[in-house]
């Protein structure tokens, strides 16, 4: 397991801000992770709940830390927030950063299949086993409860990890998620460019593909929150899509739509505390 090293860490609503740096095989990079530890972790040295937070297109570990507000209602429960870098970085491809919707900043969760993608471009297994593992092994928190949610792209990558691996992850929720990645323009460009031209191994990655053949139902249910006066909303994020796929499949599902919200963290952190809530009642029940 690789070595953490501690880049800065900030007293936060009696607990600690942290980010780490550490040597990633599956991403053969180095990655770094921010991780908010409650007082609970700190005073009683006992392992904690956490939720995994998967940010949006072009965000980094700090992204949520900053700007979601999450640190006081996590204290609160006395849960742990984890949230990787959104792609590798100076993996060196050709035009990585050509685009902000896809290559650094826009690892979309996948495993690529693609070169020259393929090599580096591993986030699936990144953030579901050895960002997982290492904390677990290096830092106070309980494997047996954990939850995952994210913001658009990470709302996505959130359900998917979820409904694929519902023995690691208890609860699941996301804000403003592309919901149906096969079928709006970010998922056609990310997928086409990291898994190829067969339409059918994208689906893998599609929560509202995937929704039907989970092997467990999230009884507590899955919550989502949209902003109606989202800009990406229309073209984008389909949630009406996802929510059409849980009530086929019997997948209970709160879809909250909000007037006047559009797609930020301002959006984000009006909710925080309802989604925390939400992972804290399956985590803690």
């Amino acid at each position: 397991m690789a070595m953490l090293e501690l880049l800065s860490s900030h007293a936060c609503h009696g607990g600690e801000q942290r980010i780490y740096r550490h040597d990633s095989q599956t991403i053969g990079l180095p990655m770094r992770f921010s991780i908010y530890l409650p007082p609970q972790a700190l005073q009683a040295n006992a392992n904690v709940p956490a939720l995994f937070y998967l940010a949006g297109l072009t965000c980094t570990e700090e992204t949520f830390p900053v700007k979601a507000g999450a640190q006081r209602f996590a204290a609160q429960h006395g849960i742990a927030l984890i949230a990787p870098d959104t792609s590798p970085r100076g993996a060196g491809v050709p035009g990585e950063s050509a685009a902000w919707d896809f290559g650094v900043g826009a690892g979309f969760y996948v495993d690529a299949t693609q070169q020259p993608w393929a090599q580096h471009y591993r986030m699936y297994s990144y953030v579901r086993d050895e960002l997982r593992e290492t904390v677990l092994a290096n830092l106070p928190v309980d494997g047996a409860r954990l939850g995952i949610f994210g913001h658009s792209m990470g709302g996505h990558g959130a359900l998917m990890l979820a409904l694929r691996n519902p023995e690691i992850y208890r609860s699941v929720s996301a804000f403003a998620p592309i919901a149906a990645p096969t079928r709006c323009p970010w998922g056609e460009k990310a997928f086409s460019g990291y898994l190829g031209a067969d339409r059918e191994a994208w689906k893998q990655y599609d929560a509202s593909e995937l929704v039907a053949q989970a092997s467990r139902k999230f009884a507590e249910g899955i919550l989502v929150d949209q902003g109606l006066a989202d800009q990406f909303l229309a073209e984008q994020l389909n949630p009406d899509v996802f929510e059409a796929a849980c009530q086929a499949a019997g997948q209970p599902l709160t879809l909250r739509r909000h007037a006047g919200y559009d797609h930020g963290y301002y959006f984000i952190s009006t909710f925080i505390e309802d989604h925390l809530a939400h992972h804290a009642k399956v985590l803690l029940g």
